[in-house]
């Protein structure tokens, strides 16, 4: 029985971002990995032999993953990429995955969604849904208090629910921020 194929953090940034892109292309390559060439060059070809990324022929260079004589060839995320990302429930978001600060000038970033798949009871990530339901929703700190899970990790199962598909509203108003979950 073969082991089932686990994203590395890297991976996961190249793929949510190339899932992000309207061409779903996976160069050029995010901000945030752009000085790490030689493990993007290890971390590309797993996900071209399970299928998650695909070869494709370009005429950006930027968009250069290979070049072939005269033919450049990219990467763009497969079907099979973006399931990959979006339902793999073994899978922890990176850090660099969390969202970015909201602009002083925005009062809430919404975040639209469809579906909303059920939490487990009397899970941590229930009870943080939970709080989220609340009118007033809930501060990074209550978050961490009521989990017992450092801040980051607490920023990476909000990311996870983003991605279970739940609507998460950030709001800061008075300075603090606060998340709630769209009804």
């Amino acid at each position: 029985m073969a082991r089932p194929f686990k994203l590395t953090d890297l991976q996961l940034i190249l793929l949510a971002t190339a899932a992000q892109r309207t061409d779903g292309s996976i160069l050029p390559l995010p901000e945030q990995v752009s000085d790490q060439g030689a493990r993007i060059r290890k971390a590309i070809p797993p996900l071209l032999k399970h299928a998650l990324v695909a070869e494709t022929s370009v005429t950006d260079p930027n968009c250069s993953w290979r070049q072939d004589g005269d033919t450049c060839f990219g990467l763009l995320i497969t079907d099979a990429g973006r399931a990959k990302i979006a339902f793999d429930g073994t899978q922890t978001a990176p850090e660099a995955l969390v969202s970015t600060d909201v602009p002083a000038s925005a009062k809430a970033a919404v975040v639209v969604e469809t579906t909303l798949p059920a939490t487990t009871p009397g899970s941590k990530i229930a009870m943080v849904a939970q709080l989220l339901r609340r009118d007033d929703g809930a501060s990074l700190d209550e978050l961490v208090q009521v989990t017992g899970w450092l801040p980051h990790t607490t920023r990476a199962a909000l990311t996870g629910l983003r991605k279970k598909g739940h609507a998460i509203i950030r709001s800061g108003e008075t300075g603090a921020t606060r998340y709630h979950l769209a009804a």
